[in-house]
């Protein structure tokens, strides 16, 4: 066990996931220990990897997710142990903020960053669906009846706040817009910047800037290479897959399907 805990966090090591990969070997030996499950926080979808990578690697555990809806990208792991026969609970819970949406005009990153305000981690919150005049917030349970009783204001706009139910949560449907195109090389800034629809050396100065991110993790090398499978995800502007890797053409560029998701 204790082999199999170090490689995993060696394997981590240096990367935007190094802590991360701690608490969930943390979470994973619980399991195993109490022979029932242990649940995590709300997780990235890179952080979600790893809690497949971590629960296939020390056996007798399986990993579940759920994240309040159907199509939530934040979701909450739970590490359960082969014995478990019963159902892991979750213990997600919504809250809604409601403001007069004639005079304000509040984002998703106003909602967030007055929550993590009140002094919470990101942990505590899942995702947040933001309206003209109200926002949704998904949040451990154990935290709703705190953010009920202060969250009173996001950005300079006073909220009135309180507890709504997981069912009135509608699916998430996303629009998908499929690009055939052809690129120069497969560098990260290549491909982004066709998916995205704009010039390379643009592209290049957002990668700088750390706006892009390649498989839930921050690009830092816009001469990365990318490969079929891959997901490059642009903050304000969605994420982009490449579907499929189409070869050469006859003037030596490479023909790419990029599936973007709004």
């Amino acid at each position: 066990m204790q082999d199999s805990r170090e490689k995993i966090i060696r394997y981590y090591k240096g990367t935007e996931g190094e802590q991360m990969a701690v608490k969930l070997v943390d979470f994973a030996e619980q399991a195993l220990k109490n022979r029932k499950y242990k649940l995590s926080g709300f997780l990235t979808p890179f952080e979600q990897e790893m809690a497949n990578t971590i629960a296939n690697s020390l056996g007798d555990l399986h990993v579940e997710f759920e994240g309040g809806f159907i199509g939530a990208e934040r979701q909450r792991a739970a590490f359960c142990h082969s014995d478990f026969a019963g159902t892991p609970v979750f213990e997600i819970s919504v809250i809604k903020a409601e403001w007069n949406g004639e005079f304000a005009r509040l984002s998703h990153r106003d909602v967030l960053g007055s929550i993590l305000s009140l002094g919470v981690t990101r942990e505590c919150v899942g995702d947040i669906i933001a309206t003209k005049e109200f926002a949704k917030i998904l949040v451990d349970k154990k935290m709703a009846d705190y953010f009920v009783a202060n969250l009173k204001r996001i950005g300079d706009c006073g909220v009135e706040t309180s507890l709504d139910e997981l069912s009135n949560i509608e699916p998430k449907e996303e629009r998908v817009k499929e690009i055939s195109a052809t690129v120069a090389s497969l560098r990260a800034d290549s491909i982004a910047a066709a998916g995205f629809g704009m010039s390379r050396s643009k592209m290049a100065a957002e990668i700088d800037a750390e706006k892009v991110k390649l498989n839930w993790q921050t690009l830092k090398n816009a001469a990365q290479s990318i490969k079929q499978g891959d997901i490059l995800s642009m903050r304000g502007r969605g994420r982009l897959e490449v579907a499929e890797i189409r070869g050469q053409t006859k003037k030596g560029r490479i023909g790419v399907l990029l599936k973007r998701f709004f």
